[in-house]
């Protein structure tokens, strides 16, 4: 009789057992950057992961970019946040300063599989809470017919601010509209640039601007005297007269211009001379955008583990990477470049590795709650420094002075 009860007792309990298991957790995904041209590639990445992770089902709430961040925050603001959300680096930041987005330090995420300079630019106070899953990033681009011509040696992953100015004076033609570099004087261009010289707009609990610390004014002063000058070696808006950055360099009238991944199908169109990429350089050390979609769980979430080993999937998985590179759907961020041979392998240009190496040095905005405020204030002041005599110092002093009195960091 002991045994029939021990053995009835086993049975309910594997009953009992079977019956929690045989039941899916189901995880909300909110996302946007699949609406438009990539529903059927989400699709089949989820179908991967399901078959991977039997009893995660995802229910994935796909809305366009239009109308997605609207919604986003309607349901993070009224209590019922997806498990999963996707955001842009600007506003994870801003979700992550407001408490939406849980620490995953302890959810099981593989950081190995990531780019170091990918996870940095998520991580606050040591801790992850985003998930970086594609990116795309800037590069210096160069004409190396114009190298040629001046008998300069061509740009090297190595390369600093110094030696991209010396390279650009032996090249600037003026009279006959042949000039050095191009690199826009931007509020992007800026946060990311002082990140070069050990500097940035805000300090390290981000409860002071320090947008006139003399690590900036140093970087600034440099980016005024390319525009400025007998010795200047970028042109001016008048010098351009309405032709665009991209239309300069297809002429084959600029040596080098700093901008993203996306002109390579242009440059390869159009582009009648031989064009190569390198790491874009720094002033004492190495800063570059990082525009990237991140996959964050939301602090609320009663699915935490399970929304971890999704987001981790969409991020690494080597089946979901490929499909994404087949789909030229953006670039994964993941570490280990054996699994990115296809999109090596396409030239131009030939360097294409400069691509993944320069995620090591990614640049995040900086962490505000009111970016745009912000970001208006200081491209306001920065449009002006073309046509104006203000010193590097004295525009980032009024830029100072502008965010101090519009109390932007309460």
């Amino acid at each position: 009789m002991k045994k029939f009860i021990a053995l009835l007792l086993t049975l309910v309990m594997m009953i009992s057992i079977t019956a929690v298991y045989a039941e899916d957790t189901t995880i909300t995904y909110a996302c946007f950057s699949a609406s438009g041209a990539q529903e059927e590639t989400l699709k089949k990445m989820i179908e991967v992961f399901e078959s991977k992770n039997p009893g995660i089902k995802v229910d994935v709430q796909l809305t366009g970019y239009n109308d997605y961040f609207t919604k986003l925050a309607t349901q993070i603001g009224g209590g019922n946040p997806p498990d999963v959300f996707e955001v842009n680096m600007e506003n994870f930041l801003a979700y992550m300063l407001r408490d939406a987005c849980a620490d995953l330090s302890e959810l099981g995420i593989n950081t190995a599989n990531y780019s170091e300079g990918t996870l940095e630019a998520v991580k606050n106070d040591g801790k992850l809470y985003a998930v970086p899953m594609s990116f795309s990033t800037c590069l210096l681009i160069y004409n190396k017919d114009l190298f040629d011509k001046e008998g300069v040696a061509y740009p090297t992953d190595e390369w600093t601010w110094d030696d991209m100015q010396a390279a650009a004076e032996k090249i600037t033609d003026k009279d006959n509209d042949i000039w050095g570099v191009f690199q826009p004087i931007s509020y992007h261009e800026l946060y990311k640039s002082v990140g070069t010289n050990g500097g940035s707009l805000l300090n390290d609990d981000f409860t002071e601007f320090t947008v006139n610390s003399p690590e900036n004014v140093e970087v600034l002063d440099k980016m005024l005297k390319r525009v400025r000058g007998e010795n200047r070696v970028q042109p001016t808006q008048e010098d351009m007269a309405g032709r665009g950055d991209w239309d300069l360099f297809t002429e084959g009238k600029l040596a080098m211009i700093i901008t993203g991944i996306w002109a390579f199908p242009t440059f390869t169109e159009k582009c009648s001379f031989p064009w190569d990429v390198v790491v874009e350089p720094g002033n004492t050390q190495k800063s570059t955008f990082f525009f990237a979609n991140v996959n964050s769980i939301s602090s609320a979430s009663q699915n935490k583990e399970a929304a971890a080993k999704f987001i981790d999937a969409m991020g690494s998985d080597p089946d979901i990477v490929k499909l994404r590179l087949d789909a030229s759907w953006e670039l994964p961020t993941i570490a280990d470049q054996s699994q990115l041979t296809q999109y090596l392998e396409i030239s131009p240009p030939d360097n294409r590795k400069a691509v993944f190496d320069s995620m090591n040095y990614a640049a995040a905005p900086p962490a505000l709650l009111e970016q745009g405020a912000v970001s208006e204030i200081i491209a306001n002041v920065l449009s002006t420094l073309e046509t104006n005599e203000l010193t590097a110092q004295e525009a980032l002093d009024e830029i100072q002075a502008q965010l101090v009195d519009a109390d932007l960091l309460k």
